[in-house]
């Protein structure tokens, strides 16, 4: 993984917020619920679900998006494996990452105990962390999903993982018919995601958002 680490400080006790963007990684409120609302249900998730289905992420933080997808995939049944590839320029260190986890006890936070994996490989599943700046891991990536979690942290204070030309890359890189969700409503955000290829629609947030982001390749 990238030597550069994530900056950690706690609110709470609990919700771990990065200094260097001064942004909370979960929602205040609750993480899972706001994974479960903005990613999943933003991807029309878990009805899609299927052996092989494939979630590219930018922003991998706690892991517990992936964790909130694996335990969905699991509870519908699915019979084989859900692939789920994230980007991440600044993985947390193991200590951080289960004290963040441990918020969610019910989660299989286990599995990252050793902190951000590069592969990681299970019966059901097969995760992927690509280290370093999507702006440039993305462009060599050789995959494309059926689903998207866009979620770096505010646009407003890390705009380099929200630009037009990724957004253009997370097309590229997106299956046909596939999709892609994120939390923020923000007008360039959206624009970015029309102009690379994506009917764009708005939908009702989590939480205190009004507004969150849907999005379908056309």
């Amino acid at each position: 993984m990238t030597d550069q680490r994530a900056q950690i400080d706690w609110r709470e006790g609990r919700v771990p917020v990065s200094t260097r963007f001064d942004d909370p990684y979960f929602s205040l409120q609750d993480g899972v619920a706001e994974t479960t609302h903005v990613f999943l249900d933003g991807n029309d998730l878990p009805a899609r679900f299927r052996d092989g289905f494939h979630i590219a992420e930018l922003g991998f933080g706690t892991g517990l998006n992936f964790l909130v997808a694996l335990m969905a995939f699991r509870a519908a049944g699915i019979k084989g494996k859900l692939r789920f590839t994230s980007f991440e320029a600044f993985p947390m260190v193991p200590d951080d990452l289960q004290q963040a986890l441990a918020a969610y006890p019910d989660m299989p936070g286990a599995l990252l105990r050793d902190g951000v994996p590069e592969v990681l490989d299970g019966p059901d599943f097969q995760l992927h962390v690509v280290a370093g700046d999507a702006r440039q891991t993305l462009l060599a990536w050789p995959g494309r999903a059926d689903a998207w979690f866009l979620d770096g942290f505010s646009p407003a204070k890390n705009p380099e993982l929200w630009g037009p030309d990724l957004m253009v890359e997370v097309a590229r890189h997106t299956a046909t018919g596939g999709s892609a969700a994120t939390y923020t409503a923000a007008g360039n955000v959206r624009r970015a995601l029309d102009a690379a290829g994506f009917d764009v629609t708005r939908a009702p947030g989590f939480g205190h958002k009004r507004h969150m982001t849907r999005a379908r390749l056309r």
